[in-house]
């Protein structure tokens, strides 16, 4: 692979504004080497002029041939450049490339690429140390962190103890994060074994732990030459409460009717110092993770600036190479070491503090393997795909020589079992599309694991997800088959008992394999979703994330899903299923929860928005919930005219649904996917885009308005005469599902280019323990 391709795989997606235009860059050095070029073909003709020029009057003795009149450069110099540091805004330091040789020996071209070299290496350098310096403000609070944990662990295993200077010993087995900031890079700077004590350990219990650090530094060594060390005393634990109470719908509660919660003393017990130790443990991961990202981000960007000044020196002869190299190296970039050094006393503390000194356990925690693509994965989507398509071929088969459509049994079929089957119809086609995302997201680089906040390496790629949709329509169409009959037995006036239970059978095995505790069939994902399923249905409760309310407006796209679901709870307990026949549509019961189960969706939505507003104080959720609450009153007409039919419920119905699809369009266009700006780089689109075509945006954009109009279908009472009424309005489902599937890819364009430019990379996981101090010096 080479280097451009390789250096775009590794840039982490939310800082790629920060890197090294590594592109751009070799661009201008096509443009150096085309003018050179270009000067050497101007140069051969001149030479050959002169040439024969020569031969013509070299008889007359009147010339005397020049051969370095048209040589391009003459000689190279050894100092053809010099790199000086200038003191940019912020104080920042810039860096600005000087030429010493003569002026008409540096083109046009090489000082356009020089200038252009020059701001690209300024903007990495000024990132990584902000970035540092970032990171340096987290090890203190890190610090700070870790001496309470060691002190509530004294406190739990001898809670005899008093607060005497003898027991402030034991503390000094503690991680001790360096609280210095990163030092002026234009000032000497000492080494940095000397200079920073990112994390002292007074001893470690396995050896293997020091000699399998990276880079071979000796820890006990750098420990013992630490002579300001001194433990954090157990009256820490006199200014600290704990922070870990897991949110739920009864502690949300009680936190608003007890406000002051500074009265909450930090507890004692083991309970409390294992929910400690687990979210700091996260803590340390996710801390981990974003000091390997910048290593990383260090070592492309240097490598990158390598390779961009060989390749000048490749084209130009000029030797400058060395002489910007060195600037490199002496910039804070390229000296600075304190993320490796950090990097290495995070991973020692972690290690002995939550692993027990087992270096393999924790180096497997904060470096978990990539996840590779299996081959059964492939081979059972393959196998389950083609099996699919077999019985599909073999249902149309059957339905045509049988001539199933036309007999007097169907009208009955269409009624009472379509409406079951047509459920997974929902669920597999939903399936479908969010694999469909998956793929385009991982082709443009969107970050999806990091928006969703799935656990690192849990995530399901595109090929699990159709795999699953695969299986899932092997076993539906498969039901569909085994319940095909048309006639009832002519002895009984019943169908088969077995075979009207197919359905039933099917959605039992779907929720038992759903709520599965055993590690079978992607455990993590599948309580993940339902963890956020609960999240939605007690939406108030808890604070809203992204894939909340993400989840949530999944759930307003299956509102037919729902109401199958209430069918199926009509037909098999009050309906006589054996006989293909109900009542549900007469039932009062029935045709409330119809009216119900249409609005819960949205419902969770508009609570999800009141929430964010009296917690964000953001006015643009109130406008979002007003969104929600104008759909959840057309979908209420639209139900009614629905049930009853009627003139007046048709015209306040087809009112409705219209403010609510302009206002929800709108809103999907404009402020989902960030569209329709009059005044971006891209005309009526956004400044940003992923995909290099800008047609396909207005094609979305034709094809949100016009699928958002399939409501039109429920109202007009559009019929077709070779389809049923239960299949038009599957179809009319169908459509909002792909909808949502489109909305779905550039709702998550969207929020990663927010991301992109706040470059936000990483997950923020809360502190276990907060002091009194700090929250009282917020609050004022």
């Amino acid at each position: 692979m080479k280097f451009g391709k390789e250096y775009l795989s590794q840039m982490l997606p939310e800082w790629k504004e920060a890197y090294l235009d590594y592109r751009y860059l070799k661009t201008l050095l096509k443009d150096i080497l085309r003018f050179k070029q270009k000067l050497e073909k101007e140069g051969t003709q001149q030479k050959s002029l002169v040439r024969d020029l020569t031969l013509y009057r070299s008889f007359s003795g009147l010339h005397k041939r020049k051969s370095n009149d048209f040589k391009y450069g003459g000689d190279i110099e050894d100092q053809f450049i010099v790199v000086k540091e200038v003191k940019g805004a912020n104080s920042n330091v810039k860096y600005e490339t000087r030429f010493i040789i003569p002026s008409e020996d540096a083109t046009d071209q090489e000082v356009v690429f020089f200038n252009t070299l020059d701001y690209e290496f300024s903007k990495v350098d000024v990132f990584y140390k902000d970035k540092v310096e970032e990171v340096m403000n987290e090890v203190a609070l890190l610090n700070k962190q870790m001496d309470v944990l060691i002190a509530l662990r004294i406190k739990v295993e001898n809670p005899s103890l008093d607060m005497s200077g003898a027991v402030r010993e034991l503390v000094a087995d503690v991680a001790n994060l360096a609280t210095s900031t990163v030092s002026n890079p234009s000032t000497p700077r000492m080494p940095r074994k000397e200079q920073m004590f990112v994390i002292q350990e007074t001893g470690i219990a396995d050896e293997e732990d020091s000699e399998g650090s990276n880079g071979g530094v000796d820890v006990d060594k750098s420990n013992g030459d630490n002579n300001n060390f001194k433990p954090a005393p157990l009256e820490i634990l006199e200014h600290v409460k704990i922070n870990n109470e897991p949110e739920t719908p009864k502690s949300t509660i009680k936190a608003m009717l007890l406000k002051d919660s500074k009265d909450k003393k930090l507890q004692f017990n083991r309970k409390q110092l294992k929910k400690a130790e687990e979210q700091l443990k996260q803590v340390f991961i996710e801390f981990h993770w974003k000091l390997r990202q910048l290593k990383r981000y260090s070592f492309m960007n240097l490598l990158a600036l390598s390779k961009v000044m060989k390749k000048y020196d490749k084209i130009t002869l000029r030797g400058a190479s060395k002489s910007y190299l060195r600037a490199v190296d002496n910039s804070y970039i390229g000296s600075s070491d304190e993320i490796s050094t950090i990097l290495e006393r995070v991973e020692a503390t972690f290690v002995k503090h939550f692993c027990n000194s087992n270096r393999r356990k924790g180096m497997k925690s904060l470096r978990p393997t990539a996840k590779k693509g299996k081959h059964k994965t492939t081979f059972f989507l393959g196998y389950f795909a083609g099996c699919t398509t077999a019985l599909l071929v073999a249902l149309i088969l059957i339905i045509n020589a049988r001539k199933l459509v036309i007999k007097e049994g169907s009208t009955q079929y269409m009624e009472n079992i379509f409406p079951l089957y047509s459920l997974f119809a929902y669920i597999i086609l939903h399936m479908l599309m969010y694999a469909v995302n998956i793929y385009f997201w991982r082709c443009y680089r969107v970050n999806y694991p990091f928006i969703f906040g799935f656990k690192q390496g849990t995530e399901l790629g595109y090929r699990e997800v159709f795999l699953l949709s695969a299986g899932l329509t092997l076993l539906s169409l498969a039901g569909v088959l085994a319940n095909l009959d048309m006639e009832m037995e002519p002895g009984t006036q019943r169908y088969q008992t077995i075979t009207e239970l197919v359905p039933l059978g099917l959605v039992t095995l779907v929720l038992a394999i759903a709520f599965c505790p055993f590690n079978i069939i992607y455990r993590s994902g599948r309580f993940f979703f339902i963890k956020s399923i609960w999240r939605c249905i007690c939406a108030p409760f808890y604070k809203v994330t992204l894939i909340d309310f993400f989840l949530a407006d999944q759930l307003t796209s299956q509102v037919q899903a729902f109401r199958s679901l209430e069918f199926y709870i009509c037909y098999y307990v009050w309906g006589d299923f054996r006989k293909r026949h109900n009542s549900c549509r007469q039932s009062a019961i029935y045709n409330s929860f119809y009216f119900i189960v249409a609005v819960l969706p949205y419902w969770s939505r508009l609570l999800q928005c009141l929430r964010r507003w009296v917690e964000e104080k953001d006015v643009s959720q109130v406008y979002n919930g007003l969104k929600y609450l104008l759909t959840i009153i057309a979908v209420l007409m639209r139900t009614g005219f629905d049930l009853e039919k009627g003139t007046s419920w048709r015209a306040v119905a087809i009112i409705s649904s219209a403010i609510a699809a302009i206002m929800s369009t709108y809103w999907d266009i404009v402020k989902d996917w960030g569209l329709l700006q009059r005044h971006s780089k891209n005309p009526w689109l956004r400044d940003k885009l992923l995909i290099s075509h800008t047609s396909v945006y207005f094609i979305a954009m034709v094809l949100d308005v016009i699928l958002r109009l399939a409501w039109l279908q429920s109202v007009v009472n559009f019929h077709v005469t070779f389809l049923h009424r239960t299949a038009l309005t599957t179809i009319v489902a169908c459509l909002e599902i792909i909808r949502r599937g489109m909305w779905n890819f550039f709702r998550l364009e969207n929020e990663h280019l927010n991301n992109v430019g706040k470059f936000r990379a990483f997950k923020s996981v809360p502190l276990p323990f907060s002091y009194y101090d700090e929250d009282s010096s917020k609050d004022g």
